[in-house]
């Protein structure tokens, strides 16, 4: 049985100072969060535990990321965080900025009887 997205949202978050590719990692997590909402889970009576939530996260040196501490910051649902090569590391005056690039999808089972609740 496949799940059905819910969402999928993206987000950048910036190291300026210590090429730390989780801190900046943990940014474009929390970017992507600012611009989303799931009020499905309101309006239906879901329950979060049956979401299941993929992070996954372009750095230049994916290898550097600390996945533990990232999944540790998803507040709902059953969280998956992966690094891939990708976001930037850009040089200036003799320092690396590292730039993250996330993308965070939200997935729950497939459901054919969701009924909106009374308010």
């Amino acid at each position: 049985m496949t799940e059905q997205r819910l969402i999928i949202e993206m987000g950048m978050g910036n190291d300026l100072h210590g090429m730390d590719y989780t801190k900046a990692a943990r940014r474009a997590i929390e970017d992507a969060f600012r611009h989303s909402s799931l009020p499905i889970f309101g309006v239906t009576g879901q329950s979060y535990d049956a979401m299941r939530v993929q992070v996954t996260v372009g750095v230049q040196e994916p290898n550097k990321l600390d996945l533990d501490a990232l999944r540790a910051t998803l507040p709902r649902g059953r969280a998956e965080v992966t690094g891939v090569k990708g976001g930037l590391n850009v040089s200036a005056n003799g320092e690396t900025i590292v730039i993250a690039q996330a993308a965070v999808e939200a997935f729950l089972p497939p459901e054919t009887a969701w009924r909106l609740k009374d308010s």
